[in-house]
């Protein structure tokens, strides 16, 4: 199987609508499932491509301005 045929069974098997999707439609389920799958792949080869994805590691002295105690 080639990797266009690969995709294209991936893009016809996401085509079908889930149950939320097919509440509210769709104009092109094909269209939508290759842009749901491509965008899918680029998350999975870059995991900092999706937005608010990235952890972040500070301490609290990081985040915080620290009170100063009165004199």
């Amino acid at each position: 199987m080639t990797h266009e045929q690969n995709d294209q069974d991936r893009v016809e098997s996401r085509a079908h609508l889930l149950p939320e999707e097919a509440a509210v439609g769709s104009d092109d389920p094909q269209a939508q499932a290759d842009a749901i799958l491509t965008e899918s792949d680029i998350r999975e080869d870059d995991q900092n491509a999706a937005p608010d994805t990235v952890l972040e590691h500070r301490t609290s002295d990081q985040t915080v301005t620290p009170i100063e105690p009165p004199d």
